[in-house]
């Protein structure tokens, strides 16, 4: 009978005669559908809000899942050529090496002078000067600028500048300049900048 009679009270409940200052006077259907609703919008509010929460916590754990297999490919990659990298680096320090020991150290520059001269005159050269100039120190190595002139024929200073490859030493040219002061074309008067390097091993 109680049902009944809060179903006929809900019935005869008129939404005008609510008094929100006494809620305890409403019916008891009234107060019954009033707390389903609260309980609903509670339960669907703290719902949404733990969701959207838990969504934002998914999409960062996402992301770093995605850097994680990045970096887990990556890692896994080099194990697998560890091999291939550990010769790699073996044959990189051999030809490092080799490179180092064409460079001159300060002992060695007057012979590197001297291997210059006899080249020029092997090929006919005069000589005229050979001029060390100001070292240039660079990040990793030492440029030591070596200034040449000499005077000859057209195809003894092709030699000479061909032959200067074949030191045992590593030795770039530039700045050339040839000038002939005659019409003889064995009198031509070359100018030319040789450059060698010095490593630097550990200098400030």
């Amino acid at each position: 009978m109680a049902l009944e009679d809060s179903l006929r009270a809900l019935r005869e409940f008129d939404v005008n005669d609510i008094d929100f200052d006494n809620i305890g006077s409403w019916p008891g259907g009234v107060k019954a559908a009033l707390c389903v609703v609260l309980l609903l919008v509670v339960v669907v509010g703290g719902y949404y809000y733990h969701i959207e929460d838990l969504q934002l916590q998914l999409g960062r754990i996402e992301a770093e899942e995605s850097k994680l297999k990045q970096d887990f490919e990556k890692k896994a990659f080099e194990a697998a050529n560890l091999e291939a990298y550990k010769q790699q680096l073996a044959e990189m320090e051999e030809s490092f090496g080799a490179l180092i020991s064409q460079l001159p150290s300060d002992t060695e520059v007057p012979g590197l002078l001297e291997d210059i001269t006899n080249r020029g005159l092997m090929n006919g050269l005069d000589i005229n000067s050979i001029n060390l100039q100001p070292e240039q120190a660079k990040e990793f190595y030492v440029e030591l600028p070596i200034a040449i002139t000499a005077t000859g024929s057209y195809h003894d200073l092709g030699a000479f500048i061909s032959g200067m490859a074949g030191l045992p030493r590593i030795v770039t040219l530039h700045d050339f300049s040839i000038n002939s002061r005659s019409a003889d074309s064995n009198a031509l008067s070359l100018s030319i900048t040789a450059k060698t390097y010095r490593y630097k091993d550990g200098e400030g």
